[in-house]
């Protein structure tokens, strides 16, 4: 597996999420850790591509990139476990809708 890159327009949208305003380089690179860890267990969970979460301008892209930034607060708590509790139904529904939109596509 590649290495996840994390775009600054990501860092910047997910920091906007949880509320951090403040400029620290050591939050930065905690925070693309985090991305990176979240994106990695969802694409490992639904399938959907790495670039999915970098644009919310399609649904599976918005349901992608507002599980990943659930998953930064629940990351960020040290309750990863609750995440994958409490947002299980979640993964399974973005894992079917884009099982779905890929056959269309393959059959166009």
């Amino acid at each position: 597996m590649s290495a996840i890159d994390v775009s600054e327009a990501l860092l910047e949208e997910a920091k906007n999420f949880l509320d951090i305003t403040w400029e620290d380089e050591d939050t930065d690179k905690k925070l693309k850790g985090q991305l990176r860890r979240g994106i990695a267990y969802i694409t490992g969970k639904t399938g959907v591509a790495e670039t999915s979460f970098e644009s919310a301008s399609e649904d599976v892209n918005y349901r992608a990139q507002e599980l990943l930034f659930n998953y930064l607060l629940y990351d960020r708590a040290g309750a990863i476990d609750q995440f994958k509790k409490n947002y299980s139904s979640d993964i399974l529904s973005l894992r079917m809708k884009w099982e779905v939109e890929n056959a269309a596509k393959s059959d166009s």
